[in-house]
């Protein structure tokens, strides 16, 4: 498809009403979190049940994954954006209305369907409507529209609770949802697709056999995924659980972890073409980089109920260069092959989120029912993932030991 590029002022207005897209899926990703308190007290619901409601978002965001790529290349970021957000209207009305642990969690799985294209859908618009040299500025900014979204699933949803309840919220996210899919039909241009098609242009197939692709599977399963699982759902019963914070300060913990992970997101993006002048390419900053965040991680382990806040800014800071991989993975291979190569690496990120929310929930109840305190189960269950992480990041080395 040839570049289409659109005036300074339209390409604003594109980015605006594709971020209230982004913004409004991170923040129902985050928002179990600080809803966890609440939700495990009215429905009784145990660490497992916790993980499953938190990752029912991840896996329906997953299951699109693989068939967005071929909806987006045919149809265009407008049709599929808002058709799929018609669904998301449809989770988020039926989780404000939920009786149930049941009910919830299928609202959950309709959400993470719903907005599964809010960021594809946006990647897609930009490699045709922008200009090469304004790809990595638009990236990075979506990054920060994430994080803008995990900063407002924390304070401010823990402020709004007592005033209008977590079933208003959701009611309140339903409308906002129906806005932003007037203002995709309004302002998003039209997709063209009367461009030639290549010979050759490459399958799914390509993608799954190449052998970097192979490597970086563990990682974006356990690893990408576990961090996602830590920052939208475990930190929170950590700090609560282990820590012994209340609500109120826990979500405001959460609220600084994501206001500096949205700070980072924008000092990584600008600097990032720095360091690469300098020779630190991405197989260097992930080979010197991942040790970090495993040794921040350990410190959180070993500190126990002293580990709060800052303890997971900072492994949240450490754990930046994983972001690395999926430009890493779209680079290692043709432009035909981009799109299915990122919602490829999107569903391994997004399977991996929903296998560590419920896999850390489990070992929990698992060592609390062999008769563990609290505070040990958490221990051992974030142990457990530490570990799974060191053999992540070997496999990964191992297999591009020569790059």
């Amino acid at each position: 498809m040839d570049k289409k590029m659109l005036s300074t002022k339209k390409a604003i207005l594109v980015f605006f009403v594709f971020a209230c897209g982004y913004f409004l899926s991170c923040l129902l990703r985050a928002i179990t979190a600080t809803l966890s308190p609440l939700l495990s007290s009215e429905f009784n619901l145990t660490a497992g049940d916790l993980g499953l409601l938190a990752g029912g978002y991840f896996l329906g965001f997953a299951s699109m994954q693989i068939p967005l790529g071929y909806l987006l290349d045919n149809y265009g970021p407008k049709k599929i954006v808002s058709s799929f957000l018609l669904i998301a209207i449809i989770g988020t009305g039926s989780f404000a209305l939920a009786e149930s642990f049941t009910g919830l969690l299928i609202s959950r799985f309709f959400i993470g369907v719903g907005v599964s294209a809010c960021l594809m859908g946006p990647l897609t618009g930009y490699r045709i409507w922008f200009a090469d040299n304004y790809q990595q500025r638009a990236n990075a900014w979506m990054l920060m529209v994430l994080s803008m979204g995990f900063v407002f699933s924390t304070l401010p949803v823990q402020i709004l609770l007592p005033m209008i309840g977590w079933r208003w919220i959701f009611g309140g996210i339903t409308i906002l949802i129906f806005l932003v899919i007037i203002l995709t039909l309004i302002f998003i241009p039209t997709w063209k697709s009367n461009e030639e098609k290549e010979k050759n242009p490459g399958s799914l197939s390509d993608v799954w056999k190449n052998k970097f692709f192979r490597s970086t599977i563990p990682l974006g399963l356990f690893n990408y995924g576990g961090i996602i699982a830590v920052q939208t759902l475990w930190a929170g019963p950590w700090m609560v659980r282990v820590a012994g914070y209340e609500p109120l300060e826990s979500a405001t913990g959460l609220f600084w972890i994501n206001s500096t992970m949205l700070v980072a997101f924008f000092v990584w993006g600008y600097f990032l073409p720095k360091i690469s002048k300098y020779g630190l390419e991405t197989m260097k900053l992930m080979k010197y980089g991942l040790p970090i965040s495993y040794i921040s991680l350990l410190v959180i382990i070993i500190s126990g109920e002293n580990a709060g806040a800052i303890h997971f800014s900072i492994y949240m800071l450490t754990s930046i260069v994983l972001t690395l991989t999926q430009p890493a993975v779209a680079l290692s291979f043709p432009p035909s092959l981009a799109g299915k190569s990122l919602t490829s690496f999107n569903l391994l990120i997004f399977l991996g989120t929903f296998i560590m929310q419920w896999g850390i929930g489990l070992v929990i109840d698992l060592c609390q029912f062999l008769g563990k305190e609290e505070i040990q189960s958490f221990k051992i269950s974030f142990t457990v993932y530490l570990i799974i992480c060191i053999l992540s990041y070997y496999y990964f080395m191992m297999k591009n030991k020569n790059e």
